[in-house]
Formats: structure tokens, sequence, C-alpha cells
């Protein structure tokens, strides 16, 4: 059996696939709702107090998606990718595979790989999910910035799920990988305080979705991110192998 046929199905019979479509999906038509009906919501459950809520448009369901996805369900994604790339958390599985696969890389692409596809393509179908709903709740949505969005968002994932490869080389347990990754992904936005940096750092692409839905920014504004986001993501995924190598078994 080859080691991608063996991530596949540790990721199906886990049911970790299943969990992340779940989440994506169930945020891609819960957002658009959730827009759709929030003044109805605010007006049968406020009480006394006025609350003056704008009339939804299209842009504002694919927000709603666009907030839980790079929320909880990039933190589904960070703790299936834990699974998938932390290697040495079961000793005896390690030494197992690193004495019969002749170069680390030949580990860990599969693992990365097909952890990131799953992320991707879950992201996509709560994508697609929100943009159907939205439509049909909202209005039309243009199709240039969905897809132009879904792109910058699958780069980001690329990037998340290598900065959860590096951990996942010296860490000793899934959990410890999984809170590595998330902190990194977490401290990365706060560079951007640093004004000059902001636009170029691959958390900028996380609101991209919701922007360009809403025409707040143009593509090209989220081009240098992506091509930070692709390099750092290539950077990573080699420190991870070099780590690797190096850590005993």
């Amino acid at each position: 059996m080859s080691l991608w046929r063996l991530e596949w199905l540790r990721l199906v019979r886990t049911r970790r696939l299943l969990a992340l479509v779940a989440v994506y999906v169930f945020f891609g038509l819960l957002g658009p709702l959730t827009a759709r009906f929030l003044p109805d919501i605010i007006e049968r459950f406020g009480g006394e107090m006025t609350v003056i809520v704008p009339d939804p448009v299209p842009a504002d369901g694919i927000a709603q998606f666009s907030a839980n996805a790079q929320q909880i369900g990039l933190l589904v994604a960070v703790v299936v990718a834990a699974g998938a790339l932390t290697i040495h958390a079961i000793p005896e599985m390690a030494i197992f595979l690193r004495t019969r696969v002749s170069a680390v890389g030949r580990l860990l692409l599969p693992r990365y790989t097909v952890a990131w596809a799953a992320a991707g393509g879950a992201f996509v179908l709560g994508t697609a999910a929100a943009w159907y709903e939205t439509a049909v709740l909202l209005g039309p949505v243009p199709a240039g910035p969905m897809l132009a969005g879904t792109g910058f968002g699958l780069i980001y994932l690329a990037f998340a799920v290598a900065v959860v490869a590096a951990a996942a080389a010296r860490s000793p347990s899934l959990l410890t990988t999984a809170a590595i990754g998330l902190v990194a992904l977490l401290a990365l936005p706060l560079l951007s305080l640093i004004t000059p940096l902001a636009a170029w750092l691959p958390s900028y692409l996380v609101g991209s979705l919701d922007s360009l839905v809403a025409g707040q920014a143009p593509a090209v504004d989220y081009l240098p991110a992506a091509g930070v986001s692709l390099a750092a993501t290539t950077g990573l995924l080699a420190l991870a192998a070099r780590m690797t190598i190096r850590r005993e078994i």
C-alpha cells in the first residue's frame, strides 16, 4: 500500500474528512441564513431595546460564512493536519516508517498534501454552499470575486498546514502540535501593526473573500500576500523535512 493511499484511508476511516466537510458546509449554509434573518431575530429577542439593522445584502451572507470558516473551520483544519503530520506522536509507528522510507520528503509530502487537500476541498464545498444559499436568500454574487477569494483562501490554508508541519517536526504529541500551530497563526496578524508589512502577511488573505465580494478591495491587492504565503509554505516544508531528519527516532 502506498503512503498516499494510506493517508487517504486514514483520513476517511477516522472520519476526519467528514468532520472537515461537515464544519465548512454547516457554516456555508448557516452564514447566509443568519444574515438574512438577523433583523427578525433581533426584533424578536431584543425586548424593548431598539436596534437598527440595515437590510442585508449578498456580501453579508458571504461575510458571515467567511468569519466562521476562518475561525472554527481553521481550528478543525489545524487539528486534522496535526493528527496527520505529528509523525512521532506514536514512537513505534515513527520507527517503522522512518526505517522503511528512504527520504523524509517521501514521508512528509503525502501527509501534508492530503491534509491540505482535505481542508481545501471542505473549504471549497462550504464556499459553494454559501454562494448558492446567498444567491437564493439575498441575491446574486458575482463569480469573479468569489473565485478569487476562494483561491486566496486555499493559498492561506496551504500556508496554515505548512505551519503545522513545521511545528510537528519537533513536537511530541498531536495536542502540542495543534497548540503551537494555532498560536503561531493567531500571533502572525500582530505583525500587521507594522503598517508597511500588513499587506504582505499571509494573514492578510484571511479576509479576502468577504472583502472582494463587498467590493472593498481589488484582487490585485492580495497578490503580495499570496506570493509571500506560497514562498513561506515552501520554506516551512523544507524546514519541517530538515528538522525531522535531524530528530532522533
